[in-house]
């Protein structure tokens, strides 16, 4: 088996390098060009996104580089010519963006990359495949804890998709509201806060319930939480307060109907003295399944599979297109491909979210070749990620954190509908 290499450069499309080979031969890989990151439509029903994986992206690319191996590996795939630009390859370019953590809508130039063609061409596989995935997830994410509202979610797919994808979910989940997770290598790579108890595997493993909970509590405390419903619930949770007492954590139901189970059990809970003890529910949650137990008395939800896949939407279905490039003299003009369903707009876009005297946002505004006006409510969204190839954005996960609950605070309050509809704000296109 081949070991893993840290360069990022063979997470690409063939077809990426040999575009690159033909522009070489060409001359026009040295065209100074704009290329630009967005989504023509959200996915179905969904009133905004939520741009996620910047942090990881500007990484990836600046450990964009074709060492030996990458090489070898390419011989015969592209020309000698060809080696040899990529065995110097190193983007040194321009990146802007909208911040992570930022709503965006259909249009939205969510990342301007500005290079040359050669630079910028080669990493659109690898913008798209980090964007669309962590922007699905922190999108999915989003929904399910604003639905939640001050109950927080605890993020617990990592079983349900790729590993790989399982760390940046969970990180992507975390930047959207969740609490914490279950997956480790999230909390040593990114910070994220990681959690976790016990699965049915652990009481089965006892010879009886008592004996498993009783181990589990010597372990880790009467602050634990103990998964009730391996068995049969009530005898469970009588037995949990048995033996933690009031002090006992919380108890977990990952199965049956969770709502009419959830009072039951808070009933019980209450009688024996419990009253501070909390109610996890799991099982198959999403963004409906944590609304609708809003009425019940529940204390913390567990995603998993609803949230590793994206709700519904395991892609934010944005694009990687150039939209202006450079002419003869050197002059930026506008490009746009017209396939029917598939057109883009000419031209390298700004963006303003436009707000009304309270701070309500209106409108996505997008200037083409130049800043749209700002009417003295506007907020610009666009901010430099990387200069000649360096990365100068100094944002952090935290910082991504907070930034979605204030752009999600500045959205009318229509965005927080589960039900379907139309995008909460028009975008609207300034020449």
């Amino acid at each position: 088996m081949t070991p893993r290499s840290p360069s990022t450069a063979l997470l690409t499309d063939h077809y990426e390098l040999t575009m690159l080979e033909a522009a070489l031969r060409s001359g026009a890989a040295a065209r100074r060009c704009v290329f630009e990151v967005f989504a023509r439509r959200l996915p179905d029903g969904r009133r905004y996104g939520v741009v996620a994986g910047t942090g990881r992206l500007l990484d990836a690319i600046e450990r964009f580089r074709f060492a030996d191996a990458e090489l070898e590996h390419l011989r015969g795939v592209v020309d000698g010519p060809t080696l040899a630009f990529l065995a110097d390859y190193r983007f040194d370019g321009d990146v802007w963006g909208y911040a992570e953590g930022e709503s965006y809508f259909p249009g939205s130039p969510v990342l301007v990359v500005e290079s040359d063609f050669a630079h910028g061409v080669v990493l659109e596989t690898l913008v798209l495949s980090i964007l669309n995935h962590d922007s699905a997830i922190a999108s999915a994410a989003s929904r399910m804890t604003s639905a939640a509202g001050d109950r927080p979610c605890i993020e617990m797919g990592s079983r349900r998709t790729h590993e790989e994808a399982a760390v940046a979910a969970a990180r992507a989940a975390y930047l959207a509201g969740f609490a914490t997770t279950s997956n480790l290598e999230a909390g040593r790579r990114f910070g994220v806060p990681t959690a976790g108890t016990a699965a049915h595997a652990f009481s089965l493993l006892h010879d009886d319930e008592r004996e498993a909970f009783a181990a589990q509590i010597a372990a880790l405390g009467k602050g634990t939480t103990l998964l009730v419903d391996t068995y049969d619930v009530p005898t469970a949770v009588a037995l949990a307060v048995e033996l933690a007492g009031p002090e006992l954590g919380g108890v977990r139901l990952d199965s049956g109907d969770l709502l009419v189970q959830a009072r039951e059990v808070r009933d019980q809970l209450d009688r024996l003295g419990a009253t501070r003890t909390q109610i996890v529910v799991t099982s198959d949650l999403d963004e409906y399944a944590i609304a609708a137990l809003a009425a019940g008395p529940v204390d913390r939800y567990g995603v998993g599979t609803s949230l590793v896949t994206g709700s519904g939407a395991p892609t934010a279905g944005m694009v990687y297109k150039l939209v202006a490039r450079g002419d003869d003299d050197g002059v930026l003009v506008g490009v746009a491909k017209k396939s029917k369903d598939k057109a883009s707009v000419a031209g390298r876009k700004y963006a303003l979210r436009r707000r009304n005297a309270k701070g309500i946002a209106e409108a996505e505004v997008l200037g083409i070749g130049e800043p749209p006006l700002d009417d003295g409510d506007d907020r610009e969204l666009l901010v430099p990620l990387m200069a000649g190839g360096r990365t100068v954005s100094t944002s952090t996960l935290e910082d991504a954190r907070e930034r979605h609950a204030v752009s999600l605070a500045e959205l009318p309050a229509a965005a927080l509908r589960l039900q379907r509809g139309e995008p909460v704000i028009p975008t609207v296109y300034e020449d």
